[in-house]
């Protein structure tokens, strides 16, 4: 780069050196390639400051009257850490509201909060363009519309109802509910009906609780509200969500404001305390960009009360008989009512409740423990399913029925009274006891003969990679999942039981296919330890928040909070509590299921990205 310079102004100098001379300006000029007044400039410059004055000199401006002061720009980027969620619009009304005369461009907050790192500038990317639209007056138009995604400390998923206004942004509903069902909906449009007045149209999607559009035809509830009270309810395209843009900002504003930053809550109460305080500061204190920096509360203008005496408020006889029973009422009713809709997800609650009924008038209660036997019939496919576990017999083996004897620690299958093969068991007393209320029967004896206490020895052996062990000059099938492993082998008369050399839990169990006297002969044997027991202690599983940061362990929704989404947390499972590891604390709840562990560690990858 010198020499990039030397040679530019050594150019310069002889140009002068050429005027000084004697040459004309005008000539000199057209041979280098410059304007005339240029080469003025160089003659000026030499003969102020010599060959220094012929360097390139910095073209910034002597004074800068516009630019952000610096005790503006401290003042900018304090307010910036206090609030990461606040853009360069918001910074600059904040900081006129705050003493700034005048206060600084969005620009200037921008290029302010780029200097000192505060926001990443980004490559940019070309916005879509959409057409743009608002009411004249409020109450004009209100959009509503439904979202998810809020989950209670125990796991349950919340849904809340919004509405806001399209003139002036000012939320009109916003209730939380268990269910969104027609009637949970049209109660919270009936009490914002009655606060604020009705408005001249509501926009919504095609939502079934607004419309039975895409059902069976008809009118529904919603429809019938609107019609009542002179309401023009006007649909959405489908799959065109920009059209409800304004609510569905809202639901953005919710989401990073209110949920993003937020604990689990306790329950549908706290949470629906939590919605309404953070609505009350929406509406009267928080600026709205699209409205200038105003605050909803200063365009929003309900119906007058002389408006609502002579157009008084139809709503149907179903929403005012009686209030709305608890959530836990509602549920019973949807279950057993004969009357309720016959949609897909009434009729499954009503089949599930009719099978709990079965199961709670079934002799289930008088399984005592102990090991059960139930059948099964081999499917086509010649792989059985039960209780969550499939058992491979083959296609040859489809339509034979197959005798289950079954306890907490092992499975036998047999077909006419012959055992096929047994296994490690997965079942819980839980497991146990559906089984037996689903036509089970308390069992026999083993299947296998029990040896006698000196005639069962054990031995050390290392699993090859294919998942086999060497015994007796045979190579027999321990279990693929076990290859590398060093195990313990329990060796009965007729039964082959591996198991973990540090905590004897039992593995896998096979049936013994050498002969008793050279089992006797097995290098390293040794006389056996006690049978194996089953494991009680906590069971350590890993689980992976989703994006609401919400875990699933044996079949129970734990929300740990939108903090957490994402994360790969540590989950300590007993048999009454569950305790997960979090970088604030343990935090433990209680145990609503009685299913075992089946999955311990995370298999697929997920990421979130966080939008600040």
């Amino acid at each position: 780069m010198a020499l990039v310079d030397m040679s530019v102004v050594e150019q310069r100098y002889r140009a002068v050196l050429a005027v000084l001379a004697g040459g004309s300006v005008t000539e000199v000029a057209r041979e280098v390639g410059v304007a005339r007044q240029t080469l003025s400039g160089w003659v000026s410059r030499y003969r102020e400051s010599g060959l220094g004055g012929l360097v390139d000199r910095s073209r910034r401006p002597r004074s800068s009257p516009s630019q952000m002061s610096a005790r503006v720009e401290v003042l900018v980027c304090e307010l910036r850490r206090q609030h990461p969620r606040w853009g360069p619009v918001r910074l600059a009304h904040e900081a006129g509201l705050r003493g700034v005369d005048p206060p600084p461009s969005r620009m200037g907050v921008y290029r302010a909060l780029v200097r000192h790192g505060l926001i990443d500038p980004g490559a940019g990317r070309r916005k879509k363009v959409y057409r743009r639209w608002q009411r004249e007056a409020p109450m004009e138009l209100w959009q509503m519309d439904i979202v998810g995604g809020v989950f209670l400390a125990d796991g349950c998923e919340v849904k809340v109802v919004t509405g806001v206004d399209d003139h002036s942004r000012f939320c009109v509903v916003a209730k939380a509910v268990v269910r969104a069902t027609g009637r949970a909906v049209c109660l919270a449009f009936t009490e914002a009906l009655r606060a604020f007045g009705a408005p001249g149209e509501v926009l919504t999607d095609n939502g079934k609780q607004f419309t039975a559009r895409f059902g069976h035809g008809g009118e529904v509830l919603f429809d019938r509200i609107c019609r009542d009270n002179a309401i023009v309810h006007r649909l959405t395209q489908p799959r065109s969500p920009t059209t409800t843009g304004k609510v569905e900002r809202f639901h953005q504003s919710m989401r990073r404001e209110l949920l993003d930053d937020a604990d689990p809550f306790e329950d549908l109460a706290a949470f629906q305390a939590a919605l309404d305080a953070w609505v009350t500061h929406y509406n009267t204190a928080r600026p709205h960009q699209s409205l200038d920096m105003a605050v909803p509360a200063d365009r929003f203008v309900p119906v007058s009360q002389a408006e609502r005496e002579l157009l008084p408020l139809r709503l149907p006889a179903i929403l005012t008989a009686q209030p709305d029973p608890p959530p836990d009422a509602q549920e019973m009713a949807a279950d057993v009512t004969p009357a309720a809709p016959k949609g897909r997800i009434n009729s499954k609650s009503s089949d599930e409740g009719e099978r709990g009924a079965e199961r709670a008038a079934s002799p289930a209660a008088a399984w005592s423990g102990g090991p059960i036997e139930f059948e099964r019939v081999v499917p086509a496919s010649g792989n059985l399913g039960v209780a969550g576990k499939q058992f491979w017999l083959g296609p040859a083996r489809a339509g034979q029925v197959i005798t289950f004897w079954a306890d907490v620690n092992v499975i036998h299958l047999l077909v006419g009274g012959v055992r096929l093969k047994s296994l490690r068991s997965h079942l819980s007393t839980s497991d146990l006891a559906r089984l037996f209320a689903d036509g089970g029967r308390s069992a026999g004896p083993s299947p296998l003969p029990q040896a006698e206490s000196d005639a069962v020895v054990e031995v050390e052996r290392t699993v090859n990679k294919y998942g086999m062990v060497s015994l007796a000059g045979r190579y027999l099938l321990a279990a693929e999942i076990l290859g590398g492993r060093r195990v313990t082998i329990r060796i009965e008369e007729n039964t082959l039981m591996f198991l973990d050399p540090d905590s004897r839990q039992l593995l896998r169990t096979r049936p013994n296919p050498l002969i008793w006297a050279k089992c006797l002969q097995l290098r390293g044997a040794r006389p056996a330890g006690p049978p194996p027991v089953p494991e009680r202690s906590p069971v350590t599983v890993q689980r992976r928040a989703n994006a609401f940061g919400v875990i699933m362990v044996t079949r129970q929704a734990v929300s740990l909070g939108r903090l957490h989404a994402g994360q790969v947390v540590t989950v300590h499972v007993s048999d009454t509590t569950l305790t997960i590891d979090l970088e604030e604390g343990p935090r433990t709840v209680h145990r609503t299921t009685d299913l075992p562990v089946r999955n311990v560690k995370v298999h697929r990858p997920y990421k979130v990205d966080h939008v600040s």
